[in-house]
């Protein structure tokens, strides 16, 4: 499917939409799944994108609200790639805590006097040695991701990047309770 006009795609949709639409699928759903595999997906991701995007391009196209300039294929793909990493970004949000994360949060204490000032490096350190390394080294001695990911073995600097945010989540959850005062000596 080359650059069709709206108009003969709105006619091929109206006229003969089984057949044009599993046309489409068949061209362009192996690279949505190829595209979505290559980035941590399954097959199933794929096709729960393809098939939103689909949608998307029917609704689009039956209430003339389209002007192709590309293929169908291309503007499915276009598609999809911003629906994957949508749907990439919602799951690196959604990571939940595993047991042994959820029992390091910290509690306050318990007793009639005045409690001491608080260290942060306290909570720091009850995050754990993986975390509490990526935070010193990032925060404390200004290192760059690339050293943070190659001195704990990640493949890449956005793997690094995702844990440093996910131990920052941790510890704003650790101290989010907690106000400026209690660390003021």
């Amino acid at each position: 499917m080359n650059a069709t006009p709206s108009l003969s795609m709105d006619v091929a949709l109206i006229t003969d939409r089984d057949r044009t639409l599993e046309r489409i699928y068949a061209k362009t759903f192996p690279m949505v799944r190829h595209y979505v595999k290559e980035r941590g997906g399954t097959t199933e991701d794929a096709k729960d994108i393809f098939h939103e995007a689909m949608i998307l391009f029917y609704e689009k196209t039956v209430q003339e609200q389209l002007t192709l300039t590309s293929s169908v294929s291309t503007y499915l793909m276009g598609i999809c790639k911003n629906l994957w990493r949508q749907e990439l970004d919602k799951r690196t949000r959604q990571l939940p805590l595993t047991e042994s994360q959820a029992e390091t949060v910290w509690e306050p204490p318990t007793g009639g006097e005045e409690p001491a000032p608080l260290k942060l490096m306290t909570f720091v350190e009850q995050l754990g040695d993986t975390c509490k390394s990526i935070l010193v080294s990032f925060y404390y001695f200004g290192q760059r991701l690339e050293q943070i990911a190659a001195q704990h073995g990640y493949q890449n600097i956005r793997t690094a990047t995702v844990q440093k945010y996910k131990c920052l989540e941790r510890l704003r959850k650790a101290v989010g309770h907690l106000s400026i005062e209690n660390f003021k000596p």
